[in-house]
């Protein structure tokens, strides 16, 4: 059996199946990204919750597996050359699943360089833009008298999900008509802008049909129901 004891992350959640792919998370749109992906490869992992409310992130135990301090990280005890692997940072999780099970991502080098950088784009854009747009919308921003931030990132977000709409009118998803590592990257930002964000009607997304089209396909897969609530909250 894998002993995952010399890292210090397995002291404070300890694994009961060492055996398996470690997941530390928060069903936010970062971190539903790892679990939507393993739920889809079938990968056998053990959920651990990270609790902002606990401040779990900024423990010593999470800083020694990510010192960022950011969710969502993994241990995948069967790592290259068959040694424990400790990852941070979801879109490098989301491309070292996705060749260790050679799934939603691309064999040929251009649909995976294609592929990296639609995931690039919602790292870079998607997710910090529509991040700051639900602190001035929702959060504490929203008491600022002050809207011109506010209306920045809302102008940023509508021209953000003008280049989806534009790339999600000539196919199925992101990168081709085959789902892949940029979509279950992209759509739990965009879920999460107009639902737990409540910032929809600020963004016009009824002027993004496509963008809605693909979101409802996203949020129809089993795997992705299943990974939007991973992990629990006991």
């Amino acid at each position: 059996m894998t002993d995952l004891s010399g890292f210090p992350i397995d002291k404070k959640w300890p694994a009961q199946h060492p055996d398996r792919i470690q997941l530390y998370s928060l069903p936010t749109p970062n971190g539903v990204k790892v679990s939507i992906m393993l739920e889809e490869t079938g990968l056998p992992y053990e959920p651990h919750l990270v609790d902002f409310g606990s401040n779990d992130q900024n423990s010593p135990a999470f800083h020694s597996l990510n010192p960022n301090n950011k969710i969502p990280a993994i241990i995948d005890p069967a790592g290259p050359g068959g040694k424990p692997l400790p990852l941070f940072e979801s879109g490098a999780i989301l491309i070292y699943l996705a060749e260790k099970t050679g799934r939603f991502m691309p064999k040929d080098a251009a649909g995976r360089y294609h592929t990296i950088q639609w995931l690039m784009f919602q790292m870079g854009g998607i997710g910090p833009m529509f991040g700051q747009l639900g602190f001035f919308n929702k959060f504490a921003g929203k008491d600022y008298e002050d809207k011109r931030p506010r209306d920045r990132y809302v102008a940023e977000s509508k021209r953000l999900l003008g280049v989806l709409e534009e790339r999600l009118a000539q196919q199925a998803w992101l990168v081709s008509n085959e789902y892949s590592i940029a979509d279950i990257a992209t759509f739990p930002w965009v879920r999460n802008l107009i639902g737990f964000y409540e910032a929809g009607e600020l963004v016009g997304i009824a002027n993004f049909p496509n963008v809605v089209r693909a979101l409802e396909a996203f949020v129809a897969r089993p795997a992705v129901v299943r990974g939007l609530t991973i992990p629990g909250r006991g």
